[in-house]
């Protein structure tokens, strides 16, 4: 039987449940980083897998159903924004160490869940990933519009901070 992870906002905090039972419980301000792992190009929230939160000892792992990404990522956008701590990783180059990947069933199983592992363990693992970043959803949403559009400058990752402002005629 598949049990219902979410989590949620309660003041500065960030709460994991599971069957609305509270199982783990951060302070927002305490994170370092936060990497979203995303099938094919991650433009739309089904392209989402995984989130891991970098806390200073640990690591997080929040599948999407969690709702990490939605919920508690669009919630308060401009927190994000201003702590300028989210990345991007193509599922592909998101390897994890051995001993993880057997946990968490190499990302495609219905049976991942919610995880917590010491920082060391995924630390090196991380840093040979490719990031994208650091950029917002909707700072890559707009990037994504800029770079389309005709005669349109390139602009890096991460460098597009606002929408761009239309000029009236």
């Amino acid at each position: 039987m598949n049990t219902p992870w979410h989590t949620a906002w309660q003041g500065a905090d960030i709460v994991v449940f599971r069957n609305d039972t509270e199982v783990d419980r951060f302070d927002s301000a305490l994170i370092e980083r936060v990497i979203f792992v995303h099938r094919g190009a991650g433009n739309t929230p089904g392209d989402l897998v995984l989130a891991i939160v970098e806390l200073p000892d640990a690591h997080l792992i929040l599948p999407a159903d969690t709702g990490f990404a939605g919920r508690v990522h669009f919630e308060r956008l401009s927190f994000w924004a201003q702590r300028q701590c989210v990345y991007w990783a193509r599922e592909q180059s998101a390897v994890l160490p051995q001993r993880s990947r057997g946990v968490m069933r190499l990302f495609r199983s219905s049976a991942l869940e919610y995880t917590r592992l010491p920082r060391p363990e995924l630390d090196a693992k991380l840093g040979q990933w490719s990031l994208v970043g650091p950029q917002t959803w909707e700072q890559r949403k707009w990037l994504r519009i800029a770079q389309s559009q005709a005669f349109s400058n390139t602009t890096l990752p991460g460098e597009l901070t606002q929408p761009p402002v239309k000029k009236r005629a």
